[in-house]
């Protein structure tokens, strides 16, 4: 689904979804494209995405949570486990970068290049091509909206196109991305679950801890495969200020909970864990299976 996301001058929450960045980032493309029909709502942090949400201010925010290219955004990982919101679905976009400067600059005149860290690495080879400087920024749109104020043609950003269209910039270079299959996975999250049709392709997201067994990890996941339920990811994460044998475990898999296979699956999880908690029961995007 495509379209433009409804701009109006008063803000109505309940038709709200929030993003990190400003106007032209990816995850503000997301958000048009996911929700066409919602007002967005640009905001500094992925902090402050969650606190829109849990505060009412937005009834959806759309989180970056990996790239096909650069691997997963690791600050989700840190914000996920301290919010009682939920993971009420996702949306696969398509990435497009272009490198862009001020009128009158070329490929010659260019040394530095402005982005956020993982457009900077999804794009990676090409600048070090170009043989450019590479500077981080907070998100992509920002390093453009710098660079056209700035006016110097020995600077340019990497960033949509849609973001040379808001700022007044040249495109110097199209598919700066160094792989065509560049896709960034994003989750939407709520104050309220989803509740997804079983019958349909559905996903489930946990956050949980092992107890301190001999094999635990491996044994909670015995369930999952002598139940056939498909694992689609499995990643560990260490709070912050605990020891490092404190590891939780995201998992993701394909399977609603009131299915007899996955009820089976989640017994025998529970049975290795000291903590399980549900993030999200909440429908697949389609590109995800195609």
């Amino acid at each position: 689904m495509s379209g433009t996301a409804v701009k109006n001058t008063a803000i109505d929450p309940e038709n709200t979804i929030a993003f990190m960045g400003v106007e032209g980032a990816n995850a503000d493309l997301a958000c048009r494209q996911a929700c066409p029909y919602m007002q967005t709502l640009g905001v500094p942090s992925f902090e402050d995405v969650f606190e829109a949400v849990a505060q009412g201010k937005a009834a959806l925010g759309m989180i970056p949570i990996e790239n096909s290219q650069a691997g997963r955004v690791a600050e989700i990982h840190q914000l996920l486990p301290k919010t009682n919101l939920h993971i009420v679905g996702e949306y696969f976009q398509h990435i497009e970068h272009c490198l862009l400067a001020p009128k009158g600059a070329t490929l010659s005149t260019v040394k530095e290049v402005y982005s956020h860290p993982q457009g900077l690495l999804q794009c990676r080879e090409h600048i070090r091509e170009l043989k450019l400087n590479a500077h981080t920024y907070s998100n992509t749109a920002a390093a453009a909206a710098d660079v056209a104020q700035w006016n110097d043609k020995a600077k340019a950003a990497i960033a949509s196109p849609l973001v040379a269209e808001l700022y007044g910039l040249t495109v110097l270079k199209e598919h700066m991305q160094d792989s065509d299959d560049n896709v960034t996975v994003f989750i939407m999250i709520a104050r309220q679950p989803a509740d997804p049709d079983p019958n349909t392709r559905v996903l489930t997201t946990l956050l949980y801890t092992v107890r301190n067994l001999p094999a635990a990890l491996y044994k909670s996941l015995g369930g999952f495969a002598t139940n056939n339920v498909n694992i689609l990811k499995l990643e560990s994460y260490i709070p912050p200020g605990t020891a490092r044998d404190s590891a939780q475990f995201f998992l993701t898999f394909e399977g609603h909970p009131g299915q007899q296979p996955v009820k089976n699956a989640l017994e025998e999880l529970e049975f290795y864990c000291e903590k399980v908690t549900v993030l999200g029961i909440y429908p697949a995007d389609k590109a995800r299976f195609a």
